[in-house]
């Protein structure tokens, strides 16, 4: 039997998969059970609604929305759920996604979603904060996450050195 999906990945359309799948890669890095899912908080928004109140019934821990353009769909996740939701937003050919940067961000009051940065890095910052949010009650997910820190931080020493020699060939 398939584990219980930890956490949940909603793009507002089948368009949105590139930019997801930098969350995806994220998530199976870490071994975090997910789901993905296709819904619209203007196309179908009886289908976002019911999904996220019955989210934490199905396992669920932290929702990941991805959209753009008027990107409501986190904050329409937000509005239905004491889940907390992560927004992401896509790039656009308007206003190069600050549209869908201010829809995602600019919640009111009492229903918030927290915002990562435009596109697949924010995908995966998204996919990253959902793991950390996990990791409060799991220590191998904390244990994990502090490898993939001290990973990154050899990796940026490896890539001084390599500059730092690179300068020396050519004093």
């Amino acid at each position: 039997m398939a584990e219980a999906p930890r956490v949940a990945v909603v793009m507002g359309s089948e368009s949105d998969l590139p930019v997801v799948e930098g969350a995806v890669e994220v998530l199976q890095q870490f071994g975090v059970a997910f789901e993905v899912r296709v819904l619209s908080a203007h196309r179908s928004p009886e289908a976002v609604a019911e999904f996220a109140r019955k989210a934490e019934d199905g396992g669920v821990h932290v929702i990941i929305g991805v959209a753009g353009g008027a990107a409501h769909l986190a904050g329409a996740l937000a509005a239905h759920t004491t889940l907390p939701v992560i927004g992401v937003p896509m790039p656009t050919d308007r206003m190069g996604g600050l549209d869908s940067l201010l829809s995602t961000v600019q919640m009111p009051a009492g229903v918030p979603v927290a915002c990562m940065g435009l596109g697949r890095s924010g995908a995966r910052n998204a996919a990253t904060a959902a793991v950390q949010i996990l990791a409060l009650r799991d220590p191998g997910l904390r244990a994990a996450l502090a490898a993939h820190k001290r990973h990154m931080a050899e990796r940026v020493q490896q890539q001084d050195a390599h500059i730092q020699q690179w300068l020396k060939e050519r004093r």
